[in-house]
């Protein structure tokens, strides 16, 4: 039987100052009404509440059966609940993202009365928090006057025979040319200790192919439980990558039967696939290839309101980006999310949503949860990664850069954290148990630091916060901490939105624009562009928007070109913050709130190209009468060869073509960056240099447009970058040693 959805019709829901243990009377007054899945906040008169709201929904069931179990399941509230039915009490639940199940047989009636009480308060202690809900509840690129609190995701009742499928999991244990080793895990409840027979159906959802059955016996406890085994798979249709091959994907369905008839049942779709990180360079079903990704947030602030064609077209962007992996960044999404990138084939580095610092009492909680995460997105084929905590280090703003934060952030990130070095290493050891099939990160954003860190995948602000200094200290760390980048998920700058988006949460007058408002509810860091460029000198909102953008655009590529030249030595992926806007703000996004690409998109669609030429200006400014030689480089991500022709040109501050190069060959397949010519001139005019690289290849051509400084002037060297010549020298003098 298909689930009962109870959330097709609307609710009644108060705020409330303390809880009532269900006990509400039906005549009382105050109640308001709203239609879910929502958060209570899209309520008007809620629109600004934070806190406790109880929820209350009458419904018939004329035809229930005697002979079936009833099942209700809340698939995700925002964040304490507590259920009642017809006046029974449920426990407590915690948890955002994980369903939670009941059995009501014996107490639904015809006429039924479903209270429940939901708590969603405000995470008042930024350093230690409590709430395991990411980055809905502390980040700067959220609006922070939305509290998410609310029934998100569908309320439904299901039914079945004596005994219940509560969940099943499924997963590629070994793979070869002939077949694949599928171990399975399903957790049960049944009446009584009774034989069952378990009916395996593995049906080809998007491709040609023969339906395979397997059935067997087995013989249940009574009660819950779980039960185990494997499956061969023969000759099974693998799933890839958008850019490795098809996405195929089988429904699977698990029939349970007892007494000769039908009782419950699961149905899904799985792909068949390996992923394995070998010292951070990807594989693939055995197929090494470089992850060419970005951060994705929240799909909206409110994110009940997602849909499938919303987080389709966020992945048919990431696709045309050239993007094969996003990063869910501190959070679970939508279910909608999981379902797409199965069909599109855009992995997902899945983070636990844990942000920045919690206290030490939130640990068995993170634990069981981490599992239910676990269970909940495990037979997504497009799930790559788990990781436990985003930047567990002392973070409360962003934005705030006094010499006395700096020094805790310092402490958090370089000497020891709690949350780090503890809390995250015990729960991927949990998840590292209940999946060996999938990488487990411990924490995103771990240095590895000579003698005390090995580190894990690493995110570098230089060009953006103060702290950091210049884009050119990312060079020091490439020359003596290689270690550092074999897997880079962060990086960036802000940058305004396009005009027609600005015009929707700002006025077109520089003059009347509220920057305050901008910083305090749109997520704008105006001191720290400030230090980069003058970007108050604009007087139209046009050129603000152009000036913002294609720095962005520059940063985002002096990344990315320093590490597809260190493609696979050690660079195994490449991760920029980040994709999308979750609500209307001057962020690090390329793609804005209503989906309007940024020319910094196309830019990164331009820098993640297969194949691709590029430069590295090795200093900010060159010297009047210095000799330059700059390298030219290529790449191949694709998985087959592919001819090319280059033609490179330096233009000085008249136009005039100072050096010249042209070339042709041919890329071997996923190759390496190779130097392909040099473009050598001399600076003998002060100004802006200009170098072009056009290249053509599988009937495309790319463009590449440098800027050479000839006499300027450097910006000082800051912490960060000082700190790290300072463990550079330190760890030369050591090896010395």
């Amino acid at each position: 039987m298909k689930p009962i959805s109870l959330t097709t019709s609307r609710w009644q829901l108060r705020p409330v100052d303390r809880f009532n243990q269900g006990l509400y009377p039906l005549a009382d007054g105050g109640w308001l009404e709203q239609e879910l899945p929502a958060h209570w906040q899209q309520c008007p008169p809620l629109r600004h509440h934070t806190g406790r709201v109880v929820y209350r929904h009458r419904f018939n069931l004329p035809d229930m059966a005697h002979d079936r179990r009833y099942w209700l399941r809340a698939n995700g509230i925002f964040y304490w609940s507590h259920i009642y039915l017809n006046g029974r009490d449920f426990d407590r639940h915690e948890g955002y993202f994980a369903p939670q199940e009941h059995e009501v047989t014996g107490i639904l009636g015809e006429e039924n009365t479903l209270i429940i009480e939901v708590d969603s308060p405000e995470e008042r202690r930024k350093s230690g928090k409590r709430m395991l809900t990411g980055v809905f509840s502390h980040w700067d690129a959220l609006d922070p006057a939305t509290n998410p609190g609310g029934i998100w995701l569908p309320v439904e009742l299901e039914e079945s025979g004596a005994v219940r499928l509560q969940h099943v999991q499924l997963r590629t244990e070994h793979l070869d040319t002939q077949a694949a080793i599928l171990a399975w895990q399903a957790q049960v409840d049944s009446l009584a200790r009774l034989d069952v027979e378990l009916r395996w159906t593995f049906e080809p959802a998007n491709f040609d192919g023969d339906t395979w059955t397997i059935s067997e016996t087995r013989r249940l406890g009574g009660g819950a439980e779980r039960i185990d085994g494997t499956l061969t798979l023969a000759a099974p249709q693998l799933w890839w990558t958008h850019d490795l091959g098809p996405q195929n994907l089988y429904t699977v369905t698990l029939e349970v039967s007892c007494f000769g008839q039908p009782s419950d049942e699961r149905c899904f779709r799985f792909g068949v696939r390996t992923f394995e990180f070998r010292n951070f360079i990807p594989y693939l079903n055995g197929r090494r290839f470089l992850i060419k990704g970005n951060n994705y947030p929240p799909t909206d602030t409110r994110i009940a309101t997602t849909t499938h064609e919303r987080v389709r077209q966020d992945l048919e962007l990431a696709r045309d980006c050239h993007l094969n992996l996003l990063r869910v960044h501190a959070h679970v999404g939508h279910p909608a999310l999981y379902d797409a990138a199965d069909e599109l084939g855009v992995l997902l580095w899945q983070d636990f949503p844990m942000q920045w610092t919690y206290r030490r009492t939130v640990e068995p909680h993170a634990k069981r949860q981490v599992a239910e995460m676990l269970r909940l997105l495990g037979n997504h084929p497009s799930v790559a990664v788990w990781c436990m905590h985003n930047e567990p280090i002392f973070i409360t703003d962003t934005s705030d850069e006094r010499i006395l934060t700096g020094s805790k952030v310092y402490f958090s990130v370089f000497i020891w954290s709690w949350n780090r070095d503890v809390l995250d290493r015990r729960i991927a050891r949990i998840a590292r148990r209940l999946d060996p099939s999938r990488p487990v990160i411990s924490n995103s954003g771990e240095y590895a630091i000579p003698f005390w860190h090995k580190g894990n995948d690493t995110h570098f602000y230089f060009g953006w916060y103060i702290i950091y200094g210049r884009l050119q200290g990312l060079d020091t760390v490439l020359r003596h901490f290689e270690r550092n980048i074999r897997f880079v998920t962060e990086f960036g700058a802000q940058s305004f939105p396009n005009k027609e988006s600005c015009l929707k949460f700002m006025p077109e007058n520089m003059v009347w624009i509220d920057w305050k408002y901008l910083s305090r509810r749109h997520s704008f860091q105006p001191n720290v562009m400030q230090h980069w460029y003058d970007w108050r000198a604009n007087r139209t909102l046009d050129a603000l928007i152009e000036q913002t953008q294609r720095y962005q655009s520059e940063v985002n590529r002096f990344y990315i070109d320093r590490l597809r030249l260190r493609k696979y030595r050690p660079t195994g992926g490449i991760v920029p913050f980040m994709f999308t806007d979750s609500n209307p703000a001057v962020q690090w996004s390329v793609v804005d709130y209503w989906r309007v690409p940024k020319r910094s998109y196309w830019a990164m669609r331009n820098a993640f190209s297969p194949q691709y030429a590029f430069t590295l200006i090795g200093q900010p400014r060159y010297k009047l009468g210095q000799t330059v030689s700059l390298p030219v480089y290529g790449v191949n991500d694709a998985q087959r060869p592919a001819r090319y022709r280059l033609h490179g040109a330096i233009f000085d501050p008249e136009d005039r073509r100072v050096a010249e190069l042209t070339t042709i060959g041919e890329f071997d397949s996923d190759c390496l960056a190779e130097e392909l010519g040099r473009l050598d001139f001399a600076a003998e005019r002060r100004g802006r240099y200009e170098v072009r690289l056009v290249l053509d290849s599988q009937g495309k051509r790319l463009t590449n447009v440098y800027q050479v400084q000839v006499g300027r002037r450097a910006r000082p060297v800051r912490i960060v970058q000082w700190a790290s010549q300072a463990l550079a020298a330190l760890t030369a003098a050591m090896r010395a040693l």
